[in-house]
């Protein structure tokens, strides 16, 4: 393409040869230079006729400010819902350690009532600049892992105290009769048939024919038959080898098999068998050595059901020569085995 400029004279003239691509670079630079303008006029005109309110512009100005509004509005509300979301979700799993913290608390002997009290707080205001939705967030997300740290650990904290509680049930702490007093103890006295010195394996409860007998402690029946000496007797099984005897009733309500819970009636009162009155003989075995019943009955009001669980534990296995010995669980260990064997049947 050639351009010939010439002046008003035609005196001087000029020629300029275009190529095609020098044509398409001269064609893109006017369209950018228009396009410039073009913008700065739009512009120019836009902020002013929002500004003055022009008609046209004004209603054109509130079309874009409502776009731009509902788009806001609704990145919100979605963002509100994933917030709701959360927050329910921290609702509830604080409902389930408010319900562990009630169960623990039962379990460990502290009134709820001191847990739910609202903490005293106060302090004088100093304002700070509001939180972020990224801070909020990640608030919540720190909220929630110490969240289901705490209820983790409250559920560890109940199964032990469960276990602990468990344990001091099965220990046999509970005096077997509610009424009447105790007759003969644990120990070496006189026979009441035969006048000789003879081993008493129990301790006696005088009580008149038909008292209830309760159990001392939870566990299985393991025995319930009529011998001679015991007459109607029970026996139940504790666990860790340790056993309780309920001696000369009259009437006998478990059988053997049967669950029995601390202070469940196991049949009442008599004097069937080797007994000169009603009375209820009652025994504390571990691994089949006869224990001092009173021995429990004091640990119940002085020590932890811990250590009674201690004294409740199997014994070691030792000599017959070395047995004359006090556990320290205050567990007492007769002379020697072979002198429960000779002794005379216990009333």
């Amino acid at each position: 393409m050639h351009l010939i400029i010439t002046d008003a004279w035609l005196a001087r003239s000029r020629a300029i040869h275009l190529t095609g691509t020098k044509l398409l670079l001269v064609g893109l630079t006017l369209s950018f230079a228009l396009m410039l303008v073009a913008a700065g006029l739009y512009h120019w005109v836009f902020l002013k006729g929002a500004r003055e309110g022009w008609p046209v512009i004004g209603a054109l100005v509130k079309l874009v400010v409502k776009d731009e509004f509902a788009l806001r509005d609704r990145f919100m509300r979605e963002n509100l819902d994933v917030m709701a979301k959360r927050l329910g979700e921290m609702q509830a799993k604080l409902s389930q350690l408010e319900s562990l913290g009630e169960r623990v608390s039962g379990l460990a002997g502290i009134n709820t009532a001191e847990i739910k009290a609202k903490p005293g707080q106060g302090g004088p205001l100093i304002s700070g600049r509001s939180l972020t939705m990224e801070e909020l967030q990640r608030t919540l997300a720190d909220l929630d892992r110490l969240t289901e740290q705490r209820t983790d650990l409250m559920s560890v904290v109940e199964s032990r105290l469960f276990e602990q509680k468990v344990r001091s049930m099965m220990i046999p702490t509970q005096h077997p009769v509610a009424t009447g007093g105790a007759g003969s103890g644990f120990g070496w006295r006189i026979d009441p048939f035969t006048g000789r010195s003879a081993l008493h394996t129990g301790i006696d409860y005088q009580s008149s024919t038909g008292t209830a007998i309760l159990a001392a402690a939870g566990g299985v029946v393991v025995t319930q038959e009529f011998r001679p000496d015991y007459g109607n007797m029970v026996e139940i099984d504790h666990g860790k080898d340790l056993v309780t005897r309920y001696a000369h009733a009259s009437k006998v309500m478990v059988k053997k098999g049967d669950l029995i819970k601390r202070g469940q009636k196991l049949g009442e009162v008599g004097t069937t068998g080797r007994s000169t009155g009603p009375h209820l003989h009652f025994e504390v075995l571990v691994r089949g050595i006869p224990q001092d019943p009173q021995k429990f009955m004091n640990a119940s009001r002085s020590l932890p059901a811990q250590q009674i669980a201690l004294a409740a534990s199997p014994l070691p296995a030792v000599p017959a020569a070395k047995l004359p010995v006090v556990a320290p669980s205050s567990v007492v260990v007769l002379p020697a085995a072979s002198a429960v064997a000779s002794a005379a049947p216990a009333q």
